[in-house]
């Protein structure tokens, strides 16, 4: 097992070359590298770390899925999967867009989002977390703290999946998508789903974001207020679109380490810890 991000192309993807910035965890008291799932007969590869056991791996270990951006699991993601490791958590991030492509290779936003995003339909996605969340209680992941978290497109879909399985106790979405036009492979949004969902989820939305109008996360606010889910939505004012990914020249150190501490205390609040 390699700790290394060969399935995912060059460490980082080809769409958004890494900055000075990118934040390196390493891998010491982790088992920390790659796994394949097979899902309706296909392999979907899987980036898995948790703290390292001796003898054996640790049992009971709180479960989160780490939920990429639009460009797959590259170094930066595999990197947050390891950051959840450190803190005591199996995190599983697992490649979505396996049946599609690689979106690491691909240098062309527009060509990604057309050929390789808008075809993996949100039942697949849910059904591969699923496979995650399956392997995650047979291999020391205590599911009864079951997490997870994402990240612009993969916060869409911490959404989406937080309505699909009661088993998650909390989720945690990094600007990710809300509401738009709907298509046969993705039929809701979040605001569709929000006044019936029952996981409290944390929102994290920033001002500046100039792909995810302030309109759709207030139209998100009030359709979570029709129901009792618990959710909240935090919006950073003077930040822009991925000011989580350190790898990016839209970092913004601030409100990222201070979203990264509210996504653990939100957690820790609701049990997946």
């Amino acid at each position: 097992m390699t700790d290394q991000v060969p399935k995912s192309g060059a460490g980082f993807a080809a769409a958004t070359p890494p900055t000075d910035n990118a934040i390196t965890t390493d891998t010491d008291g982790l088992t920390a590298g790659w796994i394949d799932l097979t899902v309706n007969d296909q392999a979907v590869p899987v980036y898995r770390a948790q703290p390292a056991g001796k003898p054996g791996l640790p049992a009971n270990l709180p479960v989160i899925l780490v939920i990429s951006e639009i460009f797959g699991v590259h170094e930066h993601i595999a990197d947050v999967a390891r950051r959840f490791a450190k803190q005591g958590y199996l995190a599983l991030a697992p490649q979505l867009f396996v049946r599609q492509g690689d979106p690491s290779t691909i240098a062309d936003i527009p060509t990604l989002l057309r050929d390789i995003v808008s075809k993996a339909p949100d039942a697949q996605v849910n059904g591969d977390l699923d496979a995650c969340v399956a392997w995650a209680a047979q291999n020391g992941g205590n599911i009864d703290k079951l997490g997870i978290t994402g990240f612009c497109w993969g916060g869409r879909a911490t959404w989406l999946y937080s309505a699909h399985n009661p088993k998650v106790k909390a989720g945690v979405a990094w600007y990710g998508r809300l509401a738009g036009a709907t298509s046969p492979n993705q039929p809701r949004h979040p605001v569709d789903v929000a006044p019936a969902l029952r996981v409290p989820v944390l929102g994290l939305y920033a001002a500046q974001d100039t792909g995810i109008p302030l309109d759709t996360v207030e139209q998100m606010k009030a359709a979570l207020a029709q129901g009792s889910s618990g959710s909240e939505v935090v919006v950073y004012p003077d930040a822009g679109h991925a000011f989580y990914a350190d790898y990016r020249p839209s970092y913004n150190a601030r409100d990222a380490q201070d979203g990264w501490s509210r996504a653990l205390n939100w957690f820790r609040q609701h049990g997946v810890a």
